[in-house]
Formats: C-alpha cells, structure tokens, sequence
C-alpha cells in the first residue's frame, strides 16, 4: 500500500501486477478553469479518470458545502458517491497526479484521507515522471468504469473549521502556517480575495518550496531542516495549515509527513474564508 506518495516506476509496477488501482488526473489551471477539461482530454495517464477542482473537488451549493471560501469542501458522503459513481471502492490503491508540479493533486489525496482511505498516494513529479519514464499515454474521453460503492470511514486528517481557529488564534496550542506566496501573505498583492494580508500570528511557508525545479518532493532530510528552521521549536502538532481556498496548502501537509513528523491539520477555509467574515482579524507585513 502506498500512502503518501509514489514514484512512476511504482505506479507501472502496479499496474503491470493487475492489482486494483485507480489513478486520478487533477491537472487545473487557477486564472482559466476551462482548461482543466483540455487538459485531460488532450493527454493523460492511459486509464486515468478526471478529478476537476471545481466540479468535483469543491461544491458551490450551499446545503452540500463543509465550509465556505474559494473552493467549499462538499459533504464526505457527497465525495464518496461520485468516488462511488466513477468506478472507486475501498478495495483499491488510488494515485492522484496533476501536470502543474503537485499543486492541485493534493487536494484530491487529503480528501480521501479525510473520507478515511488510506491507500492514496501522490504521483512524484506527476505527468512528466510519467513520460519520462515512457509510460502509457491516452487521449480523447475517459472510459468509465462500472459504478461501486465506496464506504465512508472515520476521518485519518484533521479539517479545522473557522470557529475553531479564530477561537485558538494566539495560542501556544496552536501553529498557523499559510501556504501561499509571500507577496500575498504580507498583504502587498491579492488577486483573489477582497482583502489582503495574513491571519495574525501566521507563520508563511509557500507551497512551492516543498518541489525541486521538477516537481519532485524534496528529500525527507532537507524537508526536516526546513520544517524544523520554521517551527523554531513549535511543536509540529499545534500546526494548522491554510492557505487560499485550502488546496495548495496540502503540499505542505505532505510534507510534513514526508518529514517524519504526524498528520497536521487543514484549515480547508483558508484565507478565502477567514478574509469574508465579518469580525476577523488581519494582518499585514
């Protein structure tokens, strides 16, 4: 089982094995959403179903929403209907990838974490590992499997919710890291939210300096050094993760893990969330 990431050659082995696996392609583009469906069409891991960010990663009706902000988790049973309805069952080993160096695929890995599957792993380096490597290629539509029931279990990661995080705020038990750039955490750009700044007390660490210029995971030890050089001795179990809409923070979950520390939190609100409510505190600098 795999869990937290795998490499191509892995992924091949699997599949030349026979052994039930899905694999996921979340491949998105921020500014231009409609890209995703080109995306996926044009090129893919041959056998791999779409995972859209918008369309299935996040839901914009309120009575199926967890949380608000950019990208709303929905409700874990509505995940686990359409994991259901694209063929996904408990018994499988699912892959999750993107082509954007991991920024989106992590969403999809954390929610099936939370819907209590552990046998989800990140593609390391995502498509380009995989053609590097020459593994197989598809393109037009997806070719459906049948329908399946996948079964909810007990949440393996924690989601933080608004409340929970405003009422800790300041707090020795808790650690707010923000995952985004740091123009946009010290509140010099904001192109997405109606206000620009950082959740006071808020430690940055951008998601991107988690992945080597190929988009590869760092090692494990240098991901420690960095980890711990931020932390600067906070305990690594106070720390709640955010960042914009509560996708591109999960990088940092993952490596953290990959770090050898536990399972840290997501506040999958994020900025987003925290920026609209009325009452909150924000911080610049």
């Amino acid at each position: 089982m795999y869990n937290l990431l795998i490499t191509a050659a892995q992924l091949q082995q699997l599949q030349t094995q026979g052994k039930p696996c899905a694999v996921l392609d979340c491949s998105f583009d921020l500014m231009n959403p409609d890209l995703a469906d080109g995306f996926f069409a044009s090129e893919r891991i041959a056998g791999a179903l779409p995972a859209h960010l918008n369309k299935n990663l996040s839901t914009h009706q309120a009575e199926e929403a967890v949380n608000g902000g950019r990208h709303p988790l929905p409700q874990r049973e509505v995940v686990a209907r359409w994991l259901g309805n694209l063929g996904l069952h408990n018994g499988m080993q699912i892959v999750v990838y993107d082509r954007n160096k991991g920024h989106y695929c992590g969403r999809l890995w954390w929610m099936l974490k939370w819907l209590g599957h552990e046998a989800v792993a990140v593609l390391d380096g995502g498509l380009q590992a995989w053609k590097d490597m020459g593994g197989a290629l598809a393109s037009g539509p997806d070719i459906p499997l049948a329908p399946a029931h996948f079964e909810l279990k007990a949440p393996l990661r924690q989601l933080m919710l608004t409340d929970a995080v405003s009422a800790a705020l300041g707090q020795q038990t808790q650690t707010v890291v923000d995952a985004r750039a740091g123009a946009r955490y010290r509140g010099e750009v904001e192109p997405l939210d109606p206000v620009a700044g950082h959740i006071p007390g808020a430690l940055n660490r951008p998601f991107t300096e988690n992945f080597t210029e190929d988009g590869r995971f760092k090692s494990a030890p240098q991901l420690k050094t960095e980890w711990d050089q931020l932390l600067a001795g906070r305990p690594a179990s106070s720390v709640v993760h955010h960042c914009g809409s509560g996708v591109t923070a999960v990088p940092n979950v993952i490596a953290m893990e990959l770090a050898g520390y536990g399972p840290t939190a997501l506040y999958a609100g994020s900025w987003s969330e925290w920026s609209r409510t009325p009452g909150l505190p924000c911080a610049q600098g």
